[in-house]
């Protein structure tokens, strides 16, 4: 029987590393295990530093399926377990009375329908089981990026000796890379459902088509500190959360856009090399967390190229209509209770401080969340609303290329011009290039010199 050439036991091979590795996280070599688990942001205690070994082995065992997206999931789940509170039932007969009047105000105000499926009271385990699906579709291309890269560093700054292995257990390395990212991102999303307090609270749609939920652990904290009513902040927050969500109903692309947005945005990015060169040359094995850092802090993610800059003007300003809108309606829906603008102040509070969104998703996606134009957003919508309406105002949902734009953020007088003229019955006015194409149609472009009589 001929031998096969390239065998297991050579030097160089995949299997010697492989071997090294598990090694290496059976704690060998006067490897300290905890060190990595601070690296990945996991508490020093032997349930964690288990399950992080457990974890890293299983990638070194199913190295060439991708990232293992559920070791974000169990991780994200196990963190917000440690803190969640099951609802009681006082509160959850208080959320349920405040989510039938929020349904009850919103349709005076607003011409979408209702959702078809009632809305829900969920623990934060539940909310990350119920989001991760999303938070991983939007972080799986930079986490890709960083892993290519990381085994692309590792590569270079290896010794010589080394090179030839280390090449050869690209997709090994690669696979570690992804589950080290995948664990910080449950580690973050796990934080994040500590201080969300609905399914769309931080702008995008995370929870399924149609889908409404508060949290009430976190709403009971929302309104710590403030001089207000439980009931009127369960309301308001069941409110916002009703119009987010029928809106997302109501605009059946919004969703399938705002997501393939944000993820074509995150596959345009590209990882600073120089400073991944820079974090494997100083790098050092007794202290992990320069590892956690260097993946949390954005530091990799370079400054965004002319067209990475549109594309997130374009995702800004699409962003800051759906808050501007959902800003509008809810003011307008909860202008019978006492404490409204109180407690529409302590949103906006909230936004302006960057909250936990945009943190967690800027350092890992490099995106930031926070809608920067919200206020003239805000101030738009409500004039549309003072000229034409509600219904003509959310008719502009109805398809992306009617939906306001940048330029009506800068001049919204124009936009009611516009749906003013059309609600009257009158022509609406054409800027140049529909102007040039009516020309065009009609024929009434200058005089051609007539024939010459024979």
């Amino acid at each position: 029987m001929a031998e096969n050439p390239e065998r297991d036991d050579e030097p160089g091979s995949e299997d010697e590393l492989r071997d090294m590795l598990q090694q290496f996280l059976a704690g060998g070599s006067g490897f300290d295990p905890s060190q990595l688990a601070g690296a990945a942001g996991l508490p020093n205690d032997p349930a964690s530093i288990a399950a992080l070994m457990s974890q890293l082995q299983g990638a070194l065992r199913n190295s060439s399926e991708g990232i293992d997206w559920s070791i974000a999931l169990k991780a994200g789940e196990d963190r917000a377990a440690a803190t969640q509170l099951f609802p009681t039932d006082e509160q959850r007969a208080q959320l349920d009375a405040a989510f039938n009047i929020a349904s009850l105000w919103l349709d005076e105000v607003v011409s979408v329908s209702e959702l078809s499926d009632a809305p829900q009271l969920i623990t934060r385990k539940q909310w990350v089981t119920r989001t991760m699906p999303v938070w991983t579709q939007l972080a799986e291309p930079v986490a890709s990026s960083i892993a290519d890269a990381l085994t692309r560093a590792l590569s270079e700054q290896a010794p010589e000796e080394m090179r030839s292995m280390v090449a050869n257990a690209g997709s090994l390395m690669r696979s570690i890379g992804g589950t080290m990212f995948a664990m910080q991102l449950g580690q973050v999303v796990g934080q994040l459902a500590s201080e969300v307090v609905s399914g769309g609270d931080v702008g995008i749609p995370l929870l399924g088509d149609g889908e409404a939920a508060l949290l009430p652990q976190n709403v009971a904290g929302f309104g710590e500190g403030l001089d207000v009513e439980d009931d009127q902040v369960q309301i308001y927050l069941a409110v916002r959360e009703l119009a987010h969500a029928r809106l997302f109903r109501h605009a059946r692309w919004l969703r399938l856009h705002m997501i393939s947005s944000i993820t074509e945005f995150s596959r345009g990015l590209r990882i600073d090399n120089e400073q991944l060169q820079d974090l494997a040359e100083q790098f050092d094995p007794s202290s992990p967390e320069q590892l956690r850092d260097a993946l949390t802090n954005g530091s990799l993610i370079p400054p965004k190229t002319d067209a990475q800059l549109a594309a997130l003007a374009r995702l800004e300003t699409m962003l800051a209509l759906v808050e501007g809108w959902v800003d509008v309606v809810t003011a307008a829906a909860t202008s019978r209770l006492p404490k409204s603008v109180a407690i529409a102040e302590m949103v906006r509070r909230r936004r302006a401080s960057g909250g936990p969104a945009e943190s967690a998703f800027s350092t890992l996606v490099g995106l930031e969340l926070r809608p920067r134009r919200l206020r003239e957003a805000a101030a738009m919508w409500q004039a549309v609303t003072d000229a034409v309406g509600g219904e003509a105002r959310d008719a502009l949902w109805a398809h992306p290329d009617i939906l306001p734009t940048s330029e009506d953020l800068d001049d919204p007088m124009g936009l009611v011009t516009r749906l003013t003229q059309t609600a009257e019955g009158g022509e609406p006015a054409l800027d140049d290039i529909d102007q040039a194409l009516e020309d065009l149609l009609r024929n009434d472009g200058p005089e051609r010199p007539s024939e010459p009589q024979v």
